[in-house]
């Protein structure tokens, strides 16, 4: 949920550590700050604030030194503070650590260093872990086995950087990314590539709990039991470097409007890999699908489709619920895992969990080498690009681009889609946002949405919920329509606002008998559909295609809706309230 960043090299540090943390500052905003090693002595800024907020008032790119770190982070243990803030000092001064993840166990650990004499200048249990590294360094006066001893120590994923006076860089990981850039006479250490990527294209994913160690005699790698290693100095696709807003005031805006080539890219994947994930399909006794958020909306259209034109019947289990769940059958059975990123925590333990009872692995990621990809049997690569803004937008119609690939060669093109076709209406639809806009004045009065789907639909209803939530900040619903006598009704009334999912198919008719039970109380009704209907207050049109194909067209004037509304509210869409895009803590 942090974004960590490290340098040593033949340069200043600051200006590349402040650099490289406002390009990952989608991981994290609530507060910011660098540690450089100059002349045997750590400074430390830091403050409340996104990063070009921080750097105005303490001047983060100003201090000297070619060896340093940088964090912003996104809240877990205290409160959002500058004492909070990362990176933290050891009690002597002589380190300082950033830190993503949790060590669970750090109460414990806390009471026995206040017991030796430290006290804490923060809430956090960040500052303990630099204490517990600093104290096992003073003891044993070599920096890799005070890692080792402190990473047995604590409990919980992680990824760590540190620096010491000495001029010495170490970092390690466990379920958390971290990755090495390895540049002409420097070294990066980040949690994305894109913290590096405009300085180099060489970089080292580390494996769970590899320790590097960086000095003035270069980079050395150690697995978790203190022994020498290599690993693979991989190339990184040089478009991660042109993430940039361009002409869009807004990354999240950028990323709507990039759907259609997010589309045809996602659409794009190989035969032989669609094949070889359905042949696993095929074979399985069980199959699963899992995810978080968007990608578990993704999970519930494909259940759907598979089940209207496959023989395969699906299992969908809450990314984070699997630990709680005793419906997984491991033997002969498949794991479909779905993430953007590939290092969302809850999949990532889901998919554990498979492994550990025997289950098979496929992945749909956008990542390729991320830590999902990594424990993959099949990659479904999305290729879409990087996605910026934290609300899921062009990942979610590249998931469902392959979706339907899957589904197809399961269900013998049962389902007819004409992926080009599909992007140029999407195109289209982009390209005629001024009603939407008009209906973003009225609903930014909204305390409250509910929204209706039948069907194929009531997915994308639980998903236009959760983007108006996410960007807009209003409390919003999808329900499945025909609930609505069964509780939900007893909420609406003239302050209400729904948004009815409603195109031409088999749901039509009973979602129009369900939009009269709602527009007779008085709601303010928002239809998304290729019919109009004097039941609508609002009419957002939608061109009319085969039902099956719908979920990948009705999200667009939604995501646009919910992004034109955030900005009436003057929300910033690109950086929701305490959300962050890669969800790396349980």
């Amino acid at each position: 949920m942090c974004s960590i960043i490290g340098y040593t090299g033949d340069t200043d540090a600051a200006p590349i550590l402040v650099h490289g943390l406002s390009r990952m500052e989608y991981r994290g905003y609530d507060s910011s700050g660098v540690a450089t090693a100059h002349n045997n002595k750590i400074v430390v800024r830091k403050g409340v604030g996104g990063v070009s907020v921080v750097n105005e008032t303490a001047s983060l790119d100003s201090i000297s030194g070619r060896m340093g770190i940088g964090h912003t982070r996104w809240a877990t243990h205290g409160d959002v503070s500058k004492r909070n803030a990362h990176p933290h000092l050891s009690g002597t001064g002589r380190l300082a650590l950033v830190h993503n993840g949790m060590v669970e166990n750090y109460d414990e650990i806390k009471a026995e260093l206040a017991a030796r004499g430290f006290s804490f200048r923060s809430d956090t249990d960040t500052e303990v872990l630099a204490d517990l590294l600093q104290t096992n360094y003073d003891e044993s006066g070599d920096i890799l086995a005070a890692v080792l001893k402190t990473t047995s120590r604590i409990r919980g994923d992680y990824a760590f950087t540190a620096i010491l006076d000495d001029g010495t860089l170490v970092a390690s990981r466990l379920h958390i990314p971290l990755i090495i850039g390895v540049g002409e006479r420097s070294y990066f250490v980040s949690s994305d590539v894109l913290g590096f990527i405009e300085r180099t294209d060489d970089a080292i994913y580390l494996d769970n709990g590899d320790i590097a160690v960086i000095d003035s005699c270069g980079l050395k790698l150690y697995d978790q039991n203190g022994r020498e290693i290599s690993r693979q100095i991989t190339k990184v696709s040089k478009e991660f470097a042109d993430v940039y807003k361009g002409e869009f005031a807004h990354f999240t805006l950028k990323e709507i409007f990039e759907q259609p080539d997010a589309i045809l890219r996602s659409s794009a994947i190989s035969d032989d890999q669609i094949r070889y994930a359905a042949d696993m399909i095929r074979g399985a006794k069980t199959v699963y699908m899992t995810g978080s958020g968007t990608s578990y909306n993704t999970a519930r259209v494909a259940r759907y489709l598979l089940s209207k034109h496959t023989d395969v019947r699906v299992e969908l289990i809450v990314s984070s619920e699997m630990p709680f769940s005793h419906e997984l059958k491991g033997p002969d059975s498949v794991l479909v895992a779905i993430s953007q990123s590939g290092e969302s925590a809850d999949v990532l333990r889901a998919v554990d969990i498979a492994k550990n009872v025997g289950a098979r692995i496929i992945s749909i990621v956008n990542i390729p080498h991320s830590s999902l990809a990594q424990k993959t049997d099949c990659i479904l690569a999305m290729n879409c690009g990087p996605e910026i803004g934290v609300a899921a937008t062009k990942s979610f119609v590249a998931q469902l681009a392959i979706a339907y690939r899957l589904v197809n060669e399961l269900g013998g093109n049962a389902i007819k889609i004409d992926f080009e076709e599909i992007a140029l209406s999407v195109g289209e639809m982009l390209g005629s946002s001024e009603e939407i806009i008009k209906i973003a004045k009225d609903l930014q009065k909204a305390a409250d949405v509910y929204v209706l789907g039948r069907g194929l639909h009531y997915p994308v209803a639980a998903e236009t919920a959760l983007k108006l939530k996410e960007l807009a900040y209003i409390h919003a619903e999808g329900i499945p329509g025909g609930e609505l006598k069964h509780g939900p009704l007893a909420l609406i009334d003239s302050d209400t606002y729904v948004v009815v999912i409603n195109p031409t198919g088999s749901t039509y008719q009973d979602m129009t008998n369900s939009t009269q039970e709602i527009k007779v109380r008085g709601a303010r009704i928002i239809g998304i559909s290729d019919r109009r209907s004097d039941l609508y207050d609002h009419w957002i049109r939608i061109p009319s295609m085969s039902e099956s194909v719908y979920p990948i067209v009705e999200i667009i004037p939604i995501q646009l809706l919910a992004y034109y509304t955030a900005l009436r509210k003057n929300v910033d869409p690109d950086r929701p309230r305490n959300l962050a895009k890669s969800v790396t803590v349980r």
